[in-house]
């Protein structure tokens, strides 16, 4: 990020920036907090999380948010862009004791305007499912926890389900429930489902059927995040140990996997196509993962700390039309980008499924995506057709798409182009995916047919139609705000840092011969992304990046929810 007219002006909080859309204004009066509206003395707790829901009401307001600020949980009406926040009338607030909140979920399924299912995730290890609207507490999960005694890290429902949920936790297990059944008296038994490079799945044994459904356990260190694809088929993970694995939600298959450049990964999202996954984590880099080929095709280079969040927006895009001359992909290449798994993406869909209706046309995609991070700064960063698509090596000069140092793939990998194979190719947005070629250096082993696809499905015919997680081997609870520097960043990385992969811990995989490989390129083997805009938008560490249809949300560790109006969606105010 250039200097700004010097220190004290790069010190001070950003209250709007501008793009090539326009220009993006912080809404005071939107903001949403404890209803004391004090900043949260947030040493030693969790991440404050926010997530949204929409009841469908006749009002036409029907967005509703929650967030956890320490041992308090809030349920607001959320009123965004429209009129101002009303913190003094919240729907629901709860405090808990003895534990603290760490993530939370709504079921957008079954979400009506009189009753929502908000799963909550805790720092003692248990699960509860609640509905805010009717203020009910209707089940306790692992509540004597005798199935996790470690922080819950992420928790989200299955896609598609009413009843099935996935809950990961820092000792590095991942569990499937389903709401309808009991956690039992004692603690669980396990019996090997399927075993494969680095993971292995574990069936619950027992009499009768009971939670956990299944049990992950994926290589070595925390599970910190996990994401499902739009399509709800693959998951994919980020470990403490640095690597992102990707899995096929049914088969139980790992579909391909890459390393940071060093430290845990501590984000992921997936494209709103499904095509592409970035992460973040303590290398203080973004990076961009190609679905199809299995390689890193990008990074990103402008946060000065760990990055808490990435997100993509699938609001934001740009579709041009193209020379034909520079068409790099098949029509059928592209036809799963008609399918989105985001209410909110529906412009979005119209803009890339263009591509499908262009004939011989073909049409130049830009992805937005965006990130935040613990050194108080927002970042938004576009992945363009030149770095998804690139024809020949890209000079090391910086160019109009942001590409600081770039050449081409490392050898070995796959080309960023699949051609004529992209027809024999799947994404997450497609039906049942055929072989796919890997790129990554990691070894074929044949998955053990200890589970077969005909025995996971016997194993989990009770009510089960879904079923996955992830996890990792047991190791201690790594609390995220001890392990945090302040001052911890990359600075200007070259090929030397690889002194700095000594960070990972108890990684089999030795970290030294992953870096060069297509795991984990070189800085110089891969384009290095500028961000378009890089602000310091708060005081405090920033935990939530989420981008809606007209505005833009993020949140701090004070306990502050912010609401940043899309270019031309403010309006005037009645409070």
């Amino acid at each position: 990020m250039a200097a700004e007219g010097g220190g004290k002006e790069m010190n001070e909080i950003k209250t709007q920036f501008t793009t090539r859309e326009g220009l993006y204004k912080l809404l005071s009066h939107s903001e949403y907090s404890r209803p004391n509206r004090v900043p949260f003395n947030s040493q030693g707790s969790n991440p404050v999380k926010v997530s949204f829901v929409n009841v469908n009401d006749q009002s036409g307001n029907g967005d509703r948010i929650c967030f956890n600020v320490g041992r308090e949980l809030y349920f607001y009406i959320y009123k965004g862009v429209r009129k101002a926040a009303d913190l003094s009338k919240p729907i629901d607030k709860r405090i808990y004791k003895g534990t603290q909140p760490t993530c939370h979920d709504f079921n957008h399924l079954t979400a009506t305007a009189e009753s929502v299912s908000l799963l909550v995730g805790f720092s003692a290890g248990q699960v509860q499912l609640i509905d805010p609207i009717k203020k009910e507490t209707s089940k306790l999960f692992n509540e004597e926890r005798l199935i996790d005694k470690s922080r819950v890290t992420c928790v989200k429902w299955v896609p598609g389900s009413e009843s099935l949920f996935l809950v990961a936790h820092s000792s590095g297990n991942m569990y499937l429930y389903n709401v309808e059944h009991t956690c039992g008296t004692t603690a669980p038994h396990y019996q090997l489902l399927k075993q494969g490079e680095s993971f292995a799945v574990h069936t619950c044994k027992s009499k009768s059927t009971r939670n956990p459904l299944l049990k992950w356990t994926v290589g070595e260190g925390a599970l910190n995040e996990f994401a499902f694809s739009p399509d709800g088929k693959f998951l994919a993970c980020v470990s403490q140990d640095g690597f992102l694995r990707v899995f096929n939600f049914d088969s139980v298959e790992l579909h391909g996997t890459m390393k940071s450049y060093f430290g845990g990964l501590l984000c992921v999202c997936w494209s709103p196509d499904g095509k592409y996954i970035v992460t973040g984590g303590e290398d203080d880099l973004v990076t961009v993962w190609s679905f199809v080929d299995c390689r890193v095709i990008a990074r990103g280079q402008g946060h000065k700390s760990w990055v808490s969040v990435v997100a993509f927006d699938p609001n934001t895009t740009s579709v041009e039309e193209t020379d034909p001359m520079e068409f790099s992909g098949s029509d059928e290449d592209f036809q799963e980008l008609i399918n989105f798994g985001r209410d909110r993406a529906n412009s979005t869909q119209s803009r890339l499924s263009k591509r499908n209706s262009t004939d011989s046309r073909p049409v130049s995609v830009t992805y937005r995506f965006g990130s935040v991070g613990q050194d108080t700064q927002l970042c938004l960063w576009d992945l363009t057709e030149d770095i998804l698509f690139p024809h020949q090596p890209l000079s090391r000069t910086r160019t109009h798409t942001n590409v600081m140092n770039a050449t081409s793939p490392p050898a070995g990998s796959a080309p960023a182009n699949p051609g004529t194979n992209g027809n024999s190719i799947t994404t997450p947005g497609n039906a049942i995916p055929p072989p796919l070629p890997r790129s990554n250096s990691l070894p074929h082993s044949a998955v053990s047919n200890t589970g077969s696809k005909s025995s996971v499905d016997s194993a989990v015919a009770s009510g089960v139609s879904k079923f996955a997680t992830l996890s990792i081997h047991d190791r201690k609870d790594r609390h995220h705000d001890k392990d945090h520097k302040r001052n911890h960043s990359m600075g200007h990385i070259s090929s030397k840092s690889s002194d700095k992969l000594n960070l990972v811990t108890k990684n089999k995989t030795d970290p030294a011969k992953t870096l060069g490989t297509a795991l984990c390129p070189r800085m110089e083997d891969v384009p290095l992304l500028e961000p378009l805009i890089c602000k310091k938008i708060a005081h405090e560490r920033l935990t939530v990046l989420i981008f809606l249809e007209d505005c833009i949300v993020t949140a701090c560790q004070e306990g502050f929810i912010c609401t940043w109006a899309r270019p031309g969606k403010v309006v005037s105010f009645n409070p």
